[in-house]
């Protein structure tokens, strides 16, 4: 099963920027897309922005036009890039990269779904 690995998270006071990547190794073949959660303490996790295959993109209302999705498919990598980040930003982001992979285990290709371990971001002045 491929494997995330996420950077970028930190504190940032109010109107700052951050930007996270998230990239995905192990045997990839393909992916179909790619996508940023967060969940902030005591609410559920939500989908925060979307990438599917070409050059869909997808943002939940709270981000539109402060938040932008965007990935390298040569690196297996996705990005978002945070502007005017506001206190109510705060909260743990997760990617999350769904394709398929080469599976040594059964001599072929497989679908996974991987998540992220996550990273803080912090908006607070």
């Amino acid at each position: 099963q491929p494997q995330l690995v996420e950077s970028g998270g930190g504190l940032v006071q109010p109107g700052g920027s951050l930007r996270l990547s998230c990239a995905a190794s192990g045997s990839i073949f393909s992916i179909y897309r790619m996508d940023w959660y967060r969940q902030a303490p005591e609410k559920q996790r939500e989908l925060v922005a979307s990438s599917t295959s070409g050059t869909n993109t997808n943002y939940a209302d709270s981000v539109q036009g402060r938040f932008t999705i965007s990935r390298d498919n040569a690196k297996n990598t996705v990005y978002l890039q945070m502007n005017s980040l506001k206190p109510e930003d705060t909260a743990v982001y997760y990617c999350n990269v769904e394709g398929t992979y080469y599976s040594s285990s059964y001599g072929k290709l497989e679908d996974f779904g991987s998540w992220g371990q996550g990273t803080q971001v912090t908006v607070s002045s």
